[in-house]
């Protein structure tokens, strides 16, 4: 996520694996990779402090930087560099299992992170689904991983909003640099991003967004502190916050909306767009297929599933066309029950409750992490999908976010089941509080923000174990995970077709809506999605098919042997890494059973 200054680069021990001795294994480490993985992790969180934060490092709380400005990318590049000259001169074949993967590991993400800084799309220095804008409006609420609990916390946070000011002016001189060189956003992604900065301009100060921690000041502080503080942040929001939002809305409505691309297509059609779309590919599914590959894998799974939902379709007795089954499904009032958030929000957790029961006989191990269920922040909304926010130190719970525009709108054939069993649990929350909760990994794999293939692999995996965890007995929720799954699919065929085949916003849009039973304002907002991150959206179906095929492939290999609580906590139990480090691993597993 971002910066700017010169930081001194501290290297700092924090509790990871000491060198010499491996806790998950017992057997004897290299001391210079140890020394290695400590030194990186604190480096990465120096230059990428409000990633620190999120992780739950408190050190750089007061910190930002506008990571995509030519010379703090010239940082990067050195630090990149100087990891893979330093992991070369280790001997990968004298490492113990857990060390090699943290090699592998190092050299597949560096390696792809160094060549990403070859290219020029740091002109798009945020956009209206992963800004920076975004990730500090949920801190600025107070309730999200920026800490708010003493007054130094209140104190690094007006900090912070001091280099958001200074990240703003940076971002728009990088907009108009994109702008020079035909590298800028589709004009409905700008239009759905106005707003967004809009909302951080109000007419009183105390319904800011920004004024959040104030209204939580701890009853602890003094009655001075308390007063200080609240005069703080007024004049904060009155001359830092709203005029830098107002700048920066100002600029995109009336500068660079005007110059924004016309044409809805994706990074294909910029400089360097179609190399870039290549490596996005690989980042994004650490695989060696291509575009195409994966375009034919997501057409044949498209076909698969529509089998399936018409079968759904027939055994309901719905007399009509697939096409016309999924208007009834999006149109019907009994598919809309609800009246109020609280209403979605407690279909939520009578899933949860309904299925939690069944998780011991697939798990052998648990998270300890506390979980909870909330509803999207207000500002951000519009643009969100569910996901699920970790919890940054293992006290605060793992978060499932559920975007509730209108409830009366919010249709049980959305598919809530899946979306629990991804989002929550035992997909997002059991995934990453366990890597989490694995002290002896090193930090730099315990905190994860690579491996978008295996953790979206993952929580799609789980999307299928519903009915061994006693859900989809309804038809009409069965019907909702077939849709979550086709949505998946649909993602390989238009991820790559927006991004290397010049398929448009509308046709992708129409083609999601002609495949699975989605609004065409959340066809929209997914499609706008895509287009903002090239090769994000592959991640999951490509990951999710991988782990399938490992377990097909031992339950056939081990017979009576293979254990599928076994098989799950083997697959959890290391963390996240790349998929051919995952195959390895497991197939290593398999083989000491065997």
């Amino acid at each position: 996520m971002t910066r700017l200054l010169l930081i001194a680069l501290s290297v700092l021990t924090l509790g990871a694996c000491q060198p010499g001795t491996n806790a998950s294994q017992g057997t004897k480490v290299d001391t210079s990779l140890a020394t290695l993985l400590d030194n990186y992790y604190n480096q990465r969180m120096a230059l990428f402090p409000v990633e620190a934060t999120w992780n739950g490092d408190t050190r750089f709380n007061d910190q930002l930087y506008p990571d995509f400005t030519d010379s703090y990318r010239a940082k990067l590049r050195d630090f990149y560099t100087k990891t893979l000259s330093s992991l070369q001169a280790i001997d990968r074949g004298g490492l113990n299992e857990n060390d090699k993967i943290s090699y592998d590991f190092m050299k597949e993400y560096n390696s792809l992170l160094l060549h990403e800084l070859d290219f020029h799309f740091n002109r798009i220095p945020t956009d209206q689904m992963w800004g920076m804008h975004l990730g500090l409006g949920q801190f600025a609420s107070g309730s999200s991983a920026q800490p708010f609990k003493t007054v130094a916390d209140y104190e690094n946070w007006m900090r912070r909003v001091d280099a958001m000011d200074v990240w703003v002016d940076s971002a728009i001189a990088y907009f108009r640099k994109g702008m020079a060189e035909g590298i800028t956003l589709p004009r409905p992604l700008v239009q759905k991003m106005i707003p967004q900065f809009e909302a951080m301009v109000t007419n009183d100060v105390k319904s800011n967004l920004y004024y959040g921690p104030i209204n939580a000041i701890p009853s602890s502080f003094s009655a001075d502190e308390k007063q200080r503080l609240t005069n703080a942040y007024t004049d904060m929001i009155t001359r830092k916050v709203m005029p830098m939002n107002r700048r920066m809305a100002t600029f995109l409505r009336t500068e660079y909306l005007p110059a924004a691309r016309t044409t809805t297509t994706g990074v294909g059609s910029l400089p360097g767009g179609a190399e870039y779309y290549r490596l996005k590919v690989r980042l994004n599914t650490t695989t060696e297929k291509t575009p195409e590959e994966i375009y034919q894998t997501g057409l044949s799974e498209v076909a698969r599933i529509r089998k399936e939902m018409d079968a759904i379709r027939a055994s309901v007795g719905f007399t009509g066309t697939l096409p016309q089954f999924f208007e009834h499904l999006k149109t019907s009032p009994q598919f809309t029950p609800y009246k109020s958030p609280a209403d979605v929000l407690a279909a939520f957790e009578a899933i949860h409750k309904r299925m939690e029961p069944r998780l011991r006989e697939l798990f052998g191990t648990a998270p300890r992490t506390p979980f909870e269920i909330r509803q999207t922040e207000a500002f951000r909304q519009e643009s969100a999908s569910a996901e699920y926010n970790p919890s940054s130190d293992g006290v605060k719970p793992g978060v499932f976010y559920v975007p509730i525009i209108d409830a009366r709108q919010f249709n049980i054939t959305s598919g809530m089941e899946s979306l629990f069993l991804h989002e929550a649990i035992p997909g997002h929350h059991y995934q990453i509080s366990l890597q989490r909760e694995n002290k002896a990994l090193p930090l730099i794999r315990q905190h994860d923000v690579f491996s978008n293939a295996y953790i979206e692999g993952w929580a799609l995996y789980c999307e299928s174990l519903g009915k061994d965890l006693g859900l989809y007995a309804d038809p009409y929720q069965h019907m909702g995970a077939l849709g979550d799954e086709m949505h998946r699919a649909v993602r390989l065929v238009v991820d790559v077709a927006l991004h290397s085949k010049g398929m448009t916003r509308e046709e992708a849009i129409r083609y999601m809506m002609e495949n699975e039973p989605i609004s065409e304002q959340g066809a929209t907002a997914e499609i706008e999605r895509y287009l903002s991150g090239p090769g994000q959206a592959l991640g999951y179906k490509i990951g999710a098919l991988k782990i399938r095929e490992l377990r097909t492939k031992y339950e056939k290999e081990l017979g009576a042997k293979f254990s599928v609580s076994a098989f799950h906590d083997e697959l959890l139990k290391d963390g996240s890494m790349p998929l051919t480090t995952l195959e390895s691993k497991m197939d290593r597993w398999a083989a000491s059973i065997r």
